[in-house]
C-alpha cells in the first residue's frame, strides 16, 4: 500500500498545475507532512512559494526616483528710477510790518535847565537837551509837545509866563537839532502840581525849605510822537534799513 502512495506522489509532481510542491492526485491539495509543511518538489525555489505553505515573498520594492531640488525663483527687484528733483522756488522776503506811531514822554527837571525864577538854559540844560537829541537821531517826529510847569511861589500869571517862557526855550533849542513836522508849546503855570509841600512857611524864594521841596513842580514835560529808522546790518535779502519804534 505505501508502494502506491510514493508512485502516485510521484506522479502528482509531474502532473500538478503547481509543479514544485506535491499535491494529492485528484483533488491537486499540496502534501503536507505531519508537521504540517508542504511537500517540495526538487526544482522548488523560495520564489515559487504559495500561501499556506511557505511565506510568500514579496516584491523587490521599486525606489522612488530621484526628484531634482524645486529651483527656487529669485523674483527680479525692479528698481524705479528716482524722481527728477522738483525745483522750489525761492521763498519770498519777509515783509516788514509797517511801523506804528509810538509815544514817549520825557521830564526833565527846571532846576537843571535854569536857574530859580529865570528861563535862560544853563549849560547842565543844554547838555541834557543833547543828550535827547542824541537820542532821536534818525527819528521821524510827527510831533514834539513841550510843556512848562512852575511851583506856586510867585502869583499865578507870572508862573504861568514862566512856565510859556521856559517851554519855548526849549523848544528853539531842540528844534535845531531834531526831525520833527510840528512843535507845539504850552505853559501850566502852577496848576499842575506833583509835590506835597504843606506847612512849611511862607510861599516865598527866600524860603529855601520850602523851595526845596518844591522841586518837583518846577519841571518841563516834552512829549514826542513818531517813529525812528535805524540801521541794521547789512543783508542783501533785507535792503538795509528796518522801521522800528524809537520809544524805549
Amino acid at each position: 500500500m505505501t508502494k502506491k502512495i510514493v508512485i502516485a506522489a510521484l506522479a502528482a509532481f509531474s502532473t500538478s498545475a503547481v509543479a514544485q510542491y506535491a499535491t494529492q492526485s485528484g483533488t491537486g491539495e499540496v502534501w503536507k507532512n505531519p508537521y504540517g509543511l508542504c511537500w517540495h518538489s526538487a526544482f522548488w525555489t523560495p520564489d515559487q512559494a504559495i500561501e499556506g505553505c511557505d511565506a510568500v515573498a514579496s516584491p523587490a520594492p521599486v525606489a522612488a526616483p530621484k526628484l531634482a531640488p524645486p529651483v527656487q525663483e529669485i523674483a527680479e527687484v525692479k528698481t524705479a528710477p528716482a524722481p527728477a528733483p522738483v525745483a522750489q522756488e525761492p521763498a519770498p522776503a519777509p515783509v516788514a510790518a509797517a511801523p506804528q506811531p509810538s509815544y514817549e514822554k520825557v521830564t526833565l527837571s527846571a532846576d537843571v535847565l535854569f536857574d530859580f525864577g529865570k528861563s535862560t538854559l544853563k549849560d547842565a540844560g543844554k547838555a541834557k537837551l543833547d543828550e535827547l537829541a542824541d537820542r532821536l537821531s534818525g527819528a521821524t517826529l510827527d510831533e514834539i509837545k513841550i510843556v512848562g510847569h512852575a511851583d506856586r511861589i510867585g502869583s499865578p500869571q507870572y508862573n504861568k509866563r514862566l512856565s510859556e517862557a521856559r517851554a519855548e526855550t526849549v523848544r528853539e533849542y531842540l528844534q535845531t537839532r531834531t526831525n520833527a513836522r510840528t512843535f507845539e508849546t504850552a505853559g501850566k503855570g502852577s496848576a499842575q502840581p506833583v509835590s506835597s509841600c504843606k506847612g512849611m512857611g511862607a510861599d516865598q524864594g527866600s524860603n529855601r525849605r520850602l523851595v526845596q521841596c518844591l522841586q518837583a513842580d518846577r519841571r518841563v514835560e516834552i512829549e514826542l510822537f513818531g517813529v525812528r529808522t535805524t540801521q541794521r546790518a547789512a543783508d542783501p535779502a533785507a535792503g538795509g534799513t528796518q522801521p522800528t519804534n524809537y520809544a524805549r
